[in-house]
């Protein structure tokens, strides 16, 4: 079977690091440091990879995601304290040591910014804080991103977003949205599901009312 072994060198020996029936998926270590790395497998070829963290002195073995669905992709922080990774067919799939691996108002103005070059309707769409120069600019603010318990567990996001025309200056569109989505199971999981699943959402309300926007306020 495929596993991970350690070369320090080109041409140099290498050095097995894992050991088991299973094939091994794929391994990622951190830029800076080499005492730990991660690595995917999933169990009697199922192919429901789970991430795991190995360390290289010790060999002790740590399951990082849920042990049920399918995972992959990791990617590093920049600070190598926290990882980014793919979690089945859901888009905000970065909860991980109960923190998210970047902010949550960063996430939503991802899929944002996707969904509207998606579409087709606008010329372009760029972040902010690069030298593209556009009519409009569009701010927000993210009030709530968060998992309430009770005898209901909820996914709530609260944000308000409002477009100015950089031409004018002025605040020509403004929205508000809040939701309570209902989560399906007690793990992270559920909670990321019911999270992207809200944020999926108020990206689909926030487009819908920009149409209508832009329908009765053409660009010339």
């Amino acid at each position: 079977t495929n596993q991970i072994h350690h070369v320090k060198v080109p041409g140099g020996a290498r050095t097995q690091l894992t050991f088991f029936l299973d094939s091994v998926a794929g391994a990622s270590f951190p830029a800076h440091h080499d005492d730990y790395f991660l690595f995917a497998k999933g169990a009697g070829g199922n192919e429901r990879f789970q991430l795991y963290r190995c360390d290289k002195t010790s060999g002790r073995v740590a399951l990082l995601t849920d042990g049920k669905s399918r995972n992959g992709g990791v990617c590093w922080s920049r600070k190598e304290d926290r990882i980014v990774y793919g979690h089945g067919a859901e888009q905000l799939g970065t909860y991980e040591f109960e923190r998210w691996a970047e902010p949550p108002a960063e996430l939503i103005q991802g899929v944002l910014l996707r969904q509207m070059r998606a579409s087709g309707r606008y010329r372009a769409v760029y972040y902010r804080r690069s030298n593209m120069k556009g009519d409009f600019a569009i701010r927000g603010r993210l009030y709530d991103f968060k998992e309430l318990t009770g005898a209901q567990i909820l996914a709530r996001v609260t944000l308000e977003l409002e477009m100015r025309d950089l031409n004018t200056g002025g605040t020509v569109w403004t929205h508000h949205y809040t939701h309570d989505e209902p989560v399906s199971g007690k793990d992270v999981p559920a909670v990321v599901a019911a999270l992207d699943r809200n944020v999926q959402r108020a990206v689909a309300e926030v487009i819908a009312s920009l149409d209508q926007y832009f329908a009765a306020h053409p660009v010339k």
